[in-house]
């Protein structure tokens, strides 16, 4: 690239250090920011100290473009998340050279990611989740019934949003109910390094504190799902935990660490994401009576209002992609091992695609809504996750009379997985 190209795509430094701070992905500043680059430089070279440089990809288009071009653009070669320069060495050294700590289906390209995908793709097929239905239909009652019994008040977040996907996925899973506390800490101890305040006390620690940390956390990981594979070996069920301990990858078992990642991939990507969605839409019926009047009077619009709740929230915000070539997206030049934020929330909020973006619409026919990712590494649970978010509203709309916000709705702070952290309400059954 020469001088000119350069500095005509180098994204200004407030709009860059607003990408890469936690807190900005809590409130509205990133979408000024991403408001901003879709107009001016929708791909746009971010350079901020303490980060490599990378491009930030802001637009539908070119996020669908980098998507489908999976040989082109890898995920595996370099973090799929957005890391500080620190933050990549340390894990190289902790790992003998792999930029991943865990390697799972995000972390993995062709010819390793088809074959591994194939694994619990049936499971998570339309027609298999379709027959999930009349279990997952039971837990939504009984956490309907929970939070009846709330006596009016709740936070919505920590009350239902959380338990409510993790049950389900549990069950899919074939982990103990009794376990259900430590699948919760385990989800959250991997993504809560960037809320909380824990990114300012993290920062300040020695290396070899925090390694150790880091360590713990992904020793946990590695003891409790190991410890099912190996019941799961020893003692085969029909479920997906079965599936992932008793898997064979070109003729030879699944290694501990692969398993592990897929075990780990599968309880966060099937919990987390889908709580938060469940808490956005949440979030947005109990600022709009007028909403919840009209999903109560046509309960078919309940799918419409979903789709809207998923686009809205935007769970997954990044993932990082690396050039494997020279090559050009958006007229910009990106060279071999560039690496490449895809900004869904972004491309969510696209004007080119979506009429009127930052309002909450039910009549987005269709919605073309990126949350899912697209391409060879659409996430493969998201049958699953339509599936229970329009249960729960299904099971809970006919009993809701009212409901209004009791506080402020508050984000977590991350650039990766981002959603609701709290969100108080008053509620009025019928």
């Amino acid at each position: 690239m020469n001088a000119a190209a350069a500095v005509d795509a180098l994204v200004p430094d407030a709009i860059a250090r607003t990408l890469v701070d936690p807190a900005a992905y809590a409130g509205e500043r990133i979408h000024d920011a991403y408001r901003w680059l879709r107009a001016n430089n929708p791909l746009g070279r971010v350079e901020v100290p303490g980060f490599d440089p990378f491009w930030a990809v802001t637009r539908h288009a070119d996020i669908l473009e980098i998507s489908r071009r999976n040989a082109l653009f890898h995920s595996g070669d370099r973090s799929t998340t957005l890391a500080t320069i620190a933050d990549e060495r340390r894990v190289r050294r902790m790992t003998g050279g792999s930029p991943h700590l865990v390697r799972s289906l995000v972390q993995m390209d062709a010819p390793d990611h088809p074959k591994y995908r194939a694994l619990t793709f049936k499971w998570f097929s339309p027609g298999s989740v379709r027959q999930l239905e009349a279990g997952i239909r039971a837990i939504a009652h009984a956490e309907v019934g929970r939070m009846a019994a709330m006596g009016g008040r709740c936070d919505f977040v920590t009350d239902v949003a959380l338990g409510y996907p993790l049950h389900v996925i549990m069950t899919i899973l074939g982990v103990p109910m009794s376990d259900k506390p430590k699948m919760l800490k385990l989800t959250q101890d991997i993504f809560g390094t960037q809320d909380k305040g824990k990114r300012s006390l993290i920062g300040a620690l020695p290396p070899f504190i925090l390694n150790r940390i880091i360590a713990a956390v992904m020793a946990d990981i590695r003891k409790y799902f190991m410890g099912i594979a190996r019941d799961r070996r020893a003692h085969p069920r029909d479920d997906l935990a079965s599936v992932i301990a008793n898997a064979v990858i070109d003729g030879a078992p699944i290694s501990d660490r692969e398993a592990t990642g897929y075990f780990t991939i599968v309880a966060t990507a099937g919990h987390d994401t889908t709580s938060s969605s469940l808490a956005g839409g949440m979030g947005v019926l109990a600022r709009d009576p007028g909403l919840l009047a009209q999903l109560k009077a046509d309960p078919a619009l309940i799918p419409a209002f979903v789709e809207e709740a998923i686009r809205w929230t935007s769970p997954v915000k990044t993932f990082m992609r690396s050039a494997t070539e020279d090559t050009e997206v958006g007229g910009r030049k990106i060279a071999k091992g560039d690496w490449l934020m895809l900004c869904y929330a972004s491309g969510n909020r696209d004007e080119a695609v979506f009429d009127d973006p930052f309002a909450f619409r039910l009549d987005r026919q269709p919605n073309r809504q990126l949350a899912f990712g697209h391409g060879a590494h659409m996430c493969i649970g998201q049958h699953l996750a339509r599936l229970e978010l329009k249960i729960l509203f299904e099971t809970l709309l006919p009993r809701l009379r009212a409901i209004e916000p009791d506080g402020e709705m508050t984000f977590t702070k991350s650039w990766f997985v981002n959603g609701p952290r709290t969100l108080p309400l008053r509620f009025e059954f019928a």
